[in-house]
């Protein structure tokens, strides 16, 4: 997709103002492209030999071998997986109707998982808000590879934002190019559409909240990265190409061992001929026969080259996940380091996992107040309101992540035991069941079959 927004900013019915902010956009789009294309490039695994090189023992032929390293991806995942966003709340800690709707339509839950990946893939990720007559409103995210904001320090927000929302192929172009672009300001969302001429055109919404309709949620953002940093550091990469680099060598080592190399010295030159004919049948045969050079009388001497050993490899490759675990916050099982010796304690590892922990809850910190702004802003849309219009309890939403320790169901359940039995007005709560493993749905018939037995009971007292 590389130039492929270029001529953007010119088009037709598009004001001076908000061409200079596409303009602006598109420049930090393809500022990043690149990293972000790399950093993809290492979390599927399309890695090549050449790009590890040292150029000292690596040969030419294969330095386009591709060797997959989990890592970056383990990275990933092993963060994302403890982010799990649960819907919203109110402050008195009740569900909201209106709200639940527009997180089941938009399969919020399930978005949210997915997009997290590419937040901290790429440090950020865009999510946008349109009016829909259906539902009240649609929420889409955008992973960075096709979308770019620009970030306000005096807001400590974002206030302009483009997302690519369609792409299709031009006059039998053999690749996609962009065909619907939506541009989002502080009072208008601009869809831009390309023509079958590479011309653009663009329709002015307004969006009518008082701010931009688009979020951003950041992985680690500081002050001089407000935007989120990748969670795909330059430490990990270099570790990464540090793992392809030794793999390879070790796999070379192998092929070496397995066919170790062997000499013969003294043979006559047609016995020569034949040998190099014939070198790997000679190889897989139990017995070499040879004969004396008639020439000299001289017997050939057969040898085998010292074979050389893979324990440098595995040190290497030991010493390399031990430092990845560091950075990452992984604990060496994680990244494939296995004492049989002195196996790791459940409490080792509980203690290893402790600096991910808190990296999920730092990230849900930061993800929970993104949210927030998304749900209130699906709520303005939803009643054509804007911010300022919502009510004190609207802004008081919450967003409710599960536990990032993700403790046992055995645990949790002991938990809630303890817990009602010193609070029993802690019994029978939506919470209590959630602790014990029930689901919402099966949370929703229990309380609802508790109410229908309520009232049975109530109309028998009366009768009686």
């Amino acid at each position: 997709m590389a130039r492929s927004l270029d001529g953007i900013e010119k088009a037709a019915n598009l004001p001076k103002a908000e061409r200079a902010t596409i303009a602006e956009l598109v420049s930090i789009f393809y500022e990043h492209q690149k990293s972000n294309a790399k950093r993809t490039r290492y979390y599927e695994q399309r890695v090549t030999a050449g790009e590890c090189n040292l150029g000292i023992a690596l040969p030419n032929g294969i330095l386009g071998l591709e060797v997959s390293c989990c890592w970056p991806e383990k990275a990933v995942t092993a963060l994302r997986d403890r982010s799990v966003f649960d819907g919203f709340v109110s402050q008195s800690g009740d569900t909201l109707p209106e709200l639940d709707r527009i997180v089941r339509y938009n399969s919020l839950t399930a978005q949210y998982g997915m997009s997290v990946d590419d937040e901290l893939k790429h440090g950020g990720v865009l999510c946008t808000l349109s009016r829909n007559d259906a539902t009240g409103c649609s929420v889409r995210f955008h992973t960075f590879e096709s979308s770019a904001c620009r970030w306000n320090g005096v807001k400590q927000r974002i206030d302009a934002a483009f997302a690519i929302i369609d792409s299709r192929k031009y006059n039998g172009d053999k690749d996609y190019k962009p065909s619907v672009v939506n541009l989002y300001t502080e009072d208008a969302t601009w869809v831009l559409t390309r023509n079958e001429f590479d011309r653009w055109a663009a329709r002015r919404t307004e969006n009518g909240l008082g701010r931009v309709s688009a979020e951003l949620m950041r992985h680690q953002p500081s002050n001089t990265k407000p935007c989120g940093t990748s969670r795909i550091s330059n430490s990990v990469m270099t570790l990464t190409r540090g793992y392809i680099r030794t793999i390879t060598l070790a796999t070379i080592g192998l092929e070496f061992s397995t066919a170790p190399q062997k000499y013969l010295l003294g043979v006559s030159d047609d016995a020569y001929d034949a040998l190099i004919n014939t070198k790997f049948k000679k190889y897989v045969d139990s017995i070499l026969l040879a004969t004396s050079d008639p020439n000299t009388g001289q017997v050939p001497q057969y040898g085998q080259l010292a074979q050389g050993s893979l324990t440098p490899h595995v040190d290497m490759l030991r010493m390399l996940s031990t430092q990845f675990a560091a950075v990452s916050s992984l604990s060496v099982t994680d990244v494939g380091v296995v004492n049989d010796a002195n196996p790791t304690s459940a409490d080792a590892v509980t203690a290893a996992n402790e600096k991910l922990i808190r990296k999920a809850e730092d990230l849900n910190a930061f993800n929970g107040e993104a949210m927030r702004q998304i749900g209130m802003m699906a709520l303005a849309i939803s009643r054509n309101r804007s911010l300022d219009q919502l009510q004190d309890e609207d802004k008081a939403i919450m967003a409710h992540f599960l536990n990032p320790s993700m403790p046992s169901m055995a645990a949790t359940a002991d938990a809630a035991t303890k817990i009602a039995s010193a609070d029993p007005g802690f019994a029978g709560t939506d919470v209590y069941y959630e602790m014990l493993g029930f689901d919402a749905a099966t949370i929703a018939r229990i309380q609802a079959q508790k109410r229908r037995n309520m009232g049975a009971g109530v109309i028998d007292r009366v009768l009686s």
